[in-house]
């Protein structure tokens, strides 16, 4: 039997939510799919592709089809949204749902027509988009529909999208394109360089979550990491600290920090008020690296905090537009708003 049911969908470079309405968030899944170069089939999406990343024979790929927050493998982007959308309705045949999907603020119309064409072919009958930092700001509670300002931090894998709204939209914003990988990134290097050491990116995600910081002598952790020395070829273990992995970390830190920094810098006085005396709020996977909000606070001079479900602020914030999708029709980006603009 066919139905129908409203979706948000948290598009994201290194994972994907999906929030159905009446259930919530039903899945959360890695934004990979793993392909048979050969036949260019798909073989596994999601976690099962995750698990193959640095493990497959040759013709095996296992790629990410979005970067830097945008599509980058159209086919691609549409077979994995096509598999997360049937997974989510039980195997049976979805009937034509209204698709709320999340986008970085600083998405070009050409990479705004990708994302709503690849979600309009998996059946989808309406595609709305809606800026990641405003729905960031609802999922993480704040009230963004009154005459005040609230400032957000959403950072994803991909980027990082800064943002104060007031009467339900955003007045100022700014998109960095930079996020947690750049973080695994940044540790990997910061490995080779250092210790002649190659590392996956399992291992620097690992090291991140388990003794990472953003803040030199925020904590005293270490971590035993397994690579292969790129002096002789072997395989090789090391003992990595807090410290260096905060001194890795410095660079897109510092990026960051200087989004915060000049979307402050251009906020109107009477919305600045406000956002001292509310403080920014930071959400995304990757405000869940420890002392990001402190070292934020110190160099602005904001109060700083954490949502209270960072990883799932986009996607809850999602279901919050389909609740309200009457107030804010004229405010979403439809492709027949593309059309007129383009």
């Amino acid at each position: 039997m066919a139905w129908s049911v409203d979706m948000g969908i948290d598009l994201g470079t290194a994972t994907v939510l999906v929030f159905l309405q009446g259930k919530g968030i039903v899945l959360n899944e890695p934004s990979v799919v793993a392909i048979d170069q050969r036949e260019r089939r798909v073989m596994a999406v999601g976690t099962s592709a995750q698990d193959m990343l640095g493990r497959t024979p040759g013709n095996i790929v296992a790629i990410r089809p979005l970067q830097d927050g945008v599509i980058a493998d159209f086919d691609v982007t549409e077979a994995m949204l096509k598999h997360f959308i049937y997974k989510v309705g039980n195997r049976r045949r979805l009937s034509r749902p209204r698709v709320v999907v999340c986008i970085p603020a600083a998405t070009t119309s050409v990479e705004k027509k990708a994302v709503i064409e690849a979600v309009s072919r998996t059946g989808a009958r309406e595609v709305y988009l809606v800026e990641e930092p405003r729905a960031a700001a609802l999922g993480a509670g704040l009230e963004i529909f009154e005459p005040s300002g609230s400032m957000v931090v959403d950072i994803g894998g991909g980027t990082t999208d800064i943002a104060v709204l007031s009467m339900g939209e955003v007045v100022i914003s700014c998109s960095v394109r930079l996020g947690g990988d750049r973080f695994d990134e940044a540790i990997s290097r910061y490995v080779k360089k250092k210790f002649n050491l190659f590392i996956g990116e399992r291992s620097a995600e690992r090291l991140k979550v388990e003794v990472g910081s953003a803040l030199p002598g925020g904590r005293s952790l270490s971590m035993e990491v397994r690579g292969r020395n790129t002096v002789d070829g072997l395989p090789r273990s090391l003992e990595i600290s807090t410290e260096q992995i905060a001194d890795a970390l410095v660079e897109p830190v510092y990026s960051i920090v200087q989004g915060v920094r000049r979307v402050l810098e251009q906020t109107p006085p009477e919305l600045s008020g406000d956002i001292v005396n509310k403080g920014i709020i930071l959400t995304g996977g990757g405000a869940l690296l420890h002392g990001l909000s402190k070292v934020i606070a110190d160099e602005t001079g904001v109060p700083t905090y954490m949502a209270e479900d960072p990883v799932g602020s986009v996607a809850l914030g999602t279901g919050l537009v389909l609740e309200n999708l009457d107030r804010l029709t004229g405010t979403l980006i439809t492709s027949k708003r593309l059309a007129a603009a383009m």
